[in-house]
């Protein structure tokens, strides 16, 4: 199960994600926005964190004007590995080598078509389970 959230900047993107992700029969809690009001993204993205921590979702999709905000919101939790992802390559490695359980993405960075093709590609690229990587992964979260 996916957790999605957005800002009123990311909220047009994620209506076309959702239905991107209707179409391929996938599951997802949707934790807002539910508007183009404005509110303050960090709200979301800890919704999504929780719902991630919580075991209730695998991964999660976080969408804001650039990204940025909305995966360092994502990214102070222990265990959370939010990637911002502007292109297909990004997104494959991040589940690749850094096991990434958020992607973030900018709506005002990446167009729908690209958007899609990038969700698509976290969405179905598994982490490659190599032991140089799952140590790095460790080492993230290490005191």
């Amino acid at each position: 199960m996916l957790a999605l959230g957005c800002d009123q900047a990311g909220y047009g993107l994620m209506q076309e994600v959702k239905k991107h992700l209707d179409e391929r029969g996938l599951k997802y809690v949707d934790c807002g926005t539910y508007s183009e009001d404005s509110v303050d993204y960090p709200v979301y993205s800890k919704k999504v964190v929780k719902e991630i921590l919580e075991g209730r979702c695998d991964r999660g999709i976080l969408i804001c004007g650039t990204g940025i905000g909305i995966s360092i919101t994502a990214n102070r939790y222990k265990g959370i590995r939010a990637a911002l992802c502007g292109d297909c390559f990004s997104a494959e490695a991040t589940r690749l080598h850094n096991d990434a359980n958020i992607l973030a993405m900018g709506a005002r960075v990446v167009g729908t078509g690209l958007a899609l093709k990038i969700v698509d590609t976290f969405l179905d690229t598994p982490f490659s389970g190599a032991e140089r990587h799952a140590r790095r992964i460790r080492m993230i979260d290490e005191d």
